[in-house]
C-alpha cells in the first residue's frame, strides 16, 4: 500500500506522514531536505540553481518510488514526483527562475520516466492558506526558508489547487488545514484517518 501527502511547503506534509505511519504502521519516506546539496543555494540565488535543485529531486523520488514496487512495502510518502513535474518546475519557469532550454530538458527526462511511476494507491491532498503556510513555515524555523518570496509561495497554492481538481492517476483524498488541527487535536487526526480508511477500505472503524 502507498499513500502520498501532496502539498505546498509548510502545509504539515511531513508531520501528517509521520502522524499516519504510526498510526497505520506504515513505513514513512520523508523528502531529503537536509542532504539536499542545493536547497540553500536555491533559496538564495533561484534563477542560478532551479534546474540543479529540480533535477536532484526528481532522481531522489524516481529512486524512492523504483524502492517502495521492488520492496513492496506499505509505505506514506512525504510529497511526490507529479508535484515536482507538474507544479514546482512550471511553476518556476512561469515566474523567469527556470529558463527556457532547462525547462525543456527538464519535462524531456520527466517525460521519459514517466511511464516508470506507479501512482499511489491515495494522494492526500492538504489545502492551506497563505497565512497558515507563511505561520508554519515560521514556526519551523528552517533557516533557509527565511528568504521566501510570498509571491511565490501564492503561486504555488493556485497551482496545487489546479493541479488537484485535474489529478486523476487514482484515488485521492482533501484535508484542508484551517479546519482540522492534525498536528495538536487527536478528534482531529481520528477524522482524517477515518478519511483515509474509507478511501482504502471502503469503511470506516
Amino acid at each position: 500500500m502507498h499513500i502520498a501527502i501532496a502539498g505546498n511547503i509548510g502545509a504539515g506534509k511531513t508531520t501528517l506522514t509521520y502522524l499516519l505511519s504510526k498510526y497505520f504502521g506504515f513505513e514513512a519516506l520523508y523528502e531529503d531536505n537536509e542532504q539536499n546539496p542545493y536547497l540553500m543555494d536555491f533559496y538564495s540565488d533561484m534563477p542560478r540553481w532551479s534546474f540543479n535543485l529540480q533535477v536532484y529531486f526528481l532522481n531522489s523520488r524516481l529512486r524512492k518510488i523504483v524502492g517502495i514496487r521492488r520492496e513492496n512495502k506499505n509505505v506514506i510518502q512525504d510529497r511526490t514526483i507529479y508535484e515536482d513535474a507538474q507544479i514546482f518546475a512550471p511553476n518556476l519557469h512561469a515566474m523567469g527562475l527556470m529558463d527556457d532550454r532547462d525547462y525543456s530538458t527538464y519535462k524531456n527526462l520527466f517525460e521519459a520516466i514517466a511511464d516508470l511511476v506507479q501512482p499511489p494507491d491515495l494522494m492526500v491532498y492538504l489545502r492551506c492558506n497563505l497565512a497558515t503556510l507563511v505561520e508554519q513555515i515560521n514556526k519551523r524555523g528552517r533557516n533557509y526558508e527565511d528568504s521566501i518570496r510570498l509571491d511565490y509561495l501564492r503561486r504555488l497554492n493556485d497551482r496545487y489547487e489546479e493541479w488537484y481538481e485535474n489529478y486523476n492517476y487514482g484515488k485521492k483524498l482533501e484535508i484542508v488545514v484551517s479546519e482540522l488541527n492534525f498536528r495538536d487535536n487527536p478528534e482531529h487526526l481520528g477524522i482524517i484517518i477515518n478519511k483515509v480508511k474509507a478511501e482504502l477500505y471502503g469503511l470506516f472503524s
